[in-house]
């Protein structure tokens, strides 16, 4: 660089402070320019430059998720790449310049030169960058739980889309079967003497009580006793009997118990009676049907109010299992291939805890073994006590963690996922919960087809709180 481009650069903010003997510091680099357009460098990549805009305008872009966000507009004066650097990490953001830019460019080796002999460069530069960490992370960490927030909503969207249609359905035709069983009772009354409306009120009562204790039977059990009882109907001309042999096979009835309930029953009778007795058991199914619906929605949003720990005070009294079953059902979505196996310890006690933030460390350690197993494999969930800790552990058969990455596993920022699949934050925030906040600690270890994380929390509650980054 000759003395003018020295200069140049000198009247920018970080190097304002440079003595005259120390611009050799400055002379290390050279001046570049790059038409808008250009792809300065891709996030992702290995860290190349540490760069500083002279002029023009640079636009920093990070994806999540498959969604590129704009993080940062580099103008003249501001610097990029040295945290790629420091940190000896693939760079955090893609630069993408949008005006026709020029730049003060150092390699790695050139930058470390200038850390070295450049002091006041270097502290400008060290707290720069400890600042934009924690305005990176911070972000970062708000678009991972918005993220994950969003995907348990399709998630919890889907779960409960399913009862609620079925109940919809079932209250639907349930007007209808209960419309024709009281038109078929008006028949009826024409009909019917004392005796017999004692009669086909207690075969109802009967067949309400083997419809209670009907168990299912195999199918080809249960299809020779349809088609044996279809034939029977049909031979009494009773209309649509094959729909009704299916109903009749449901609650336990065969044709020995419908011959001896028309025995007692006028023959004009019949017809209206073995279909009232068919309406009745569809009303009581469809009674059924949407309990059981709404129950499950009952017990979605029971789930959601456990999760979010919704009117609890953020440090409570807190049964792990209860946060763990909370987490499984609003993840249900992503664990319906996976095969799931508890190991809880029905002694475990309760321990005072962050209930809330205890579900976001379950949430990430959870996801991260459904990703593992490619949501088809083996997952189990194991709890015991361990002297005054209880243990949660979350194991998977995935293909296991390389031993070349995981000394990093819990440095911000590092991720296995491509690019854009994940924050690498998901660790790092659960070790600050469970570490930072619960006095607890959480380790790991991993070989091809097991990896187990291992979580430990006081049983007499949070050791220390957490202090500020």
């Amino acid at each position: 660089m000759d003395a003018a481009q020295i200069e140049l650069v000198r009247k920018m903010p970080l190097f304002a402070d440079l003595k005259d003997d120390e611009l050799g510091c400055i002379a290390l680099g050279e001046i570049v320019e790059f038409p808008a357009g250009s792809v300065l460098v891709r996030e992702g990549e290995s860290p190349g430059y540490f760069m500083m805009t002279l002029s023009g305008e640079t636009q920093l872009w990070r994806s999540y998720d498959k969604q590129d966000v704009l993080m940062a507009v580099a103008k003249p004066g501001h610097f990029m790449g040295e945290i790629a650097i420091l940190l000896d990490a693939p760079v955090m953001a893609t630069g993408r310049v949008s005006k026709t830019a020029q730049f003060f460019r150092l390699n790695t080796e050139n930058f470390w030169k200038m850390m070295s002999n450049c002091p006041s460069v270097a502290r400008e530069i060290l707290r720069t960058t400890a600042e934009r960490f924690r305005n990176i992370e911070g972000f970062a960490s708000q678009r991972e739980k918005l993220i994950s927030l969003g995907t348990m909503a399709a998630g919890l969207a889907h779960e409960l889309n399913n009862p609620a249609s079925a109940a919809r359905r079932a209250s639907s035709y349930l007007i209808k079967v209960a419309d024709d069983a009281q038109s078929l009772l008006f028949d009826l009354v024409h009909v019917l003497d004392s005796a017999a409306w004692d009669h086909l009120f207690n075969s109802w009562k009967d067949a309400m009580e083997r419809l209670q204790a009907a168990t299912p039977l195999d199918s080809v059990a249960r299809s020779d006793r349809e088609e044996a009882i279809g034939s029977w109907l049909e031979a009494r001309a009773v209309p649509d009997g094959w729909k009704l042999a299916g109903t009749f096979v449901e609650a336990g009835l065969d044709v020995p118990w419908l011959e001896g309930f028309i025995a007692k029953l006028p023959a004009i009778s019949h017809g209206a009676a073995i279909r009232w007795i068919d309406g009745r058991i569809n009303v009581k199914q469809l009674v059924k049907q949407i309990e059981n619906s709404t129950t499950r929605i009952s017990e979605l949003v029971k789930a959601i109010k456990s999760y979010t720990q919704v009117d609890k005070s953020p440090m409570q009294d807190t049964d792990v299992h209860e946060g763990l079953e909370s987490t499984l059902t609003m993840l249900g979505h992503k664990l319906k291939s996976v095969t799931l196996r508890r190991a809880y310890d029905p002694a475990l006690p309760r321990i005072v805890a962050y209930g809330g933030e205890l579900n976001q460390v379950w949430t990430n350690l959870i996801d991260n073994a459904v990703d593992a197993v490619n949501g088809t494999g083996k997952i189990c969930i194991g709890t015991y006590r361990d002297a005054d800790y209880i243990v949660v552990e979350i194991v998977d058969n995935g293909p296991g963690i390389p031993p070349d990455v995981q000394s990093h596993m819990f440095e911000p920022f590092f991720t296995t996922k491509s690019v854009g699949s994940g924050t690498g934050l998901g660790l790092v925030i659960s070790h600050r919960i469970v570490a930072n906040k619960h006095g607890g600690e959480i380790e790991f270890e991993s070989k091809p087809g097991e990896t187990r994380f291992k979580v430990r929390l006081r049983i007499r509650g949070p050791a220390v709180t957490e202090t500020a980054a």
